[in-house]
């Protein structure tokens, strides 16, 4: 089976991620998409993340109903902070039946040199691209990079977050379920 492992803090998850998996979903780019959670992103900092678990409940509540998308807590069980290369490493080594595609953004590709084991990643894995805002131009042209023509969004969960701290409406930026959970919790407050 082809999967396609979307890797992130989903700190918070919204309306542009699952806009995104489903695009790659609907042109049949993969499988299935996991939406591997990080409960420690090597680049950000601990104290901006709603934990882990909190974050994982979150992702469950979007993804409920849908057969091809799941969240995937593997790297809760790895050392920390969490590293892709890692991570893929014991992927292949745990379901050696499947291949993997790593989905992420042109902002993401923009700084991979900075990831741990990045030239391995970038000639060992397939990439599915998809293009950010001030990150349209693909830096690498390689076959294993498939840059997507899927929908440009300008969402981010910092911007979620700036917005929640500043009494602003979160409507529609993320699904309801989320909406609500985030409100009723008072997260990043």
């Amino acid at each position: 089976m082809k999967i396609g492992l979307y890797f992130g803090s989903f700190n918070p998850i919204h309306v542009g991620h699952l806009i995104i998996a489903k695009h790659i979903l609907n042109e049949k780019f993969v499988d299935q998409i996991w939406f591997v959670l990080s409960p420690q992103n090597p680049l950000k900092q601990r104290s901006t993340l709603l934990n882990e678990y909190h974050r994982q409940h979150l992702i469950q509540m979007c993804l409920e109903g849908e057969s091809q998308m799941k969240c995937s807590t593997v790297e809760f069980k790895l050392p920390k902070p969490s590293y892709t290369i890692d991570t893929l490493v014991h992927l292949e080594e745990k379901y050696a039946n499947h291949s993997w595609q790593v989905i992420l953004g042109s902002d993401s590709l923009h700084n991979i040199n900075n990831w741990k084991n990045s030239q391995k990643l970038l000639g060992e894995y397939d990439f599915l691209v998809y293009k950010r805002p001030g990150f349209t131009k693909s830096l690498f042209q390689q076959d294993n990079i498939k840059v997507l023509d899927a929908p440009l969004l300008d969402i981010s969960s910092s911007h979620i977050r700036k917005l929640i701290k500043t009494d602003k409406s979160i409507r529609y930026y993320v699904t309801d379920a989320v909406y609500e959970e985030i409100t009723s919790n008072n997260y990043y407050k």
